[in-house]
């Protein structure tokens, strides 16, 4: 069912789905060997899509950690809705990734420890990934990491005006084949 919506969702919006098929578990998890979960207080999730990340950090995580989900696509968010509404300490938005700070502000957070993206920002209008790029920078712990996810270098440039990298590792075992990239301030 997710990966009939997804494939939907693509061919309907896909400059804002950015891939055809949703993230495998395989990508989900070289995504999160760079996350402390035994320190972690909160996490964004910015564009979950269908929850293949969510799930890895929903599985990893301690019940008491925040875990914020922040997704465009009305589909995407009711599905989410749907799938994580019961889970203690999860909090489903339907907004742009660019307000993340009012979401963080409504939980009662001023940081985020880790921010965990599935953006397409290939795809992304220029001015949309710099705003996101700089919030994400500004509302990060000193110490807190930026991961993302792309298919290709083009963008690192843009990534490099915020951030610093610290690991990039190829996930092959992705449709298509998958860049995991961790970034600090």
């Amino acid at each position: 069912m997710a990966n009939l919506s997804f494939v939907m969702q693509y061919f309907l919006k896909p400059r804002a789905t950015g891939a055809i098929l949703p993230s495998s578990r395989f990508l989900a998890r070289k995504m999160m060997a760079n996350i402390d979960f035994g320190s972690a207080q909160s996490i964004v999730e910015f564009g979950p899509g269908t929850g293949v990340f969510t799930r890895e950090i929903l599985r990893l995580r301690k019940k008491d950690t925040k875990i914020l989900l922040i997704e465009r696509n009305e589909d995407f968010f009711k599905l989410l809705i749907k799938d994580f509404s019961g889970e203690e300490n999860v909090f489903v938005f339907c907004d742009s990734a660019e307000n993340v700070g009012t979401h963080l502000a409504a939980c009662g957070l001023a940081y985020a420890d880790y921010i965990v993206s599935g953006l397409p920002f290939a795809s992304l209008p220029h001015e949309i990934s710099q705003n996101i790029l700089a919030r994400t920078r500004e509302l990060l712990k000193p110490d807190g990491r930026f991961i993302t996810f792309q298919y290709t270098l083009l963008k690192m440039k843009i990534f490099a005006q915020h951030f610093n990298l610290v690991d990039k590792k190829r996930e092959f075992r992705n449709v298509p084949p998958a860049y995991a990239l961790t970034f600090r301030k």
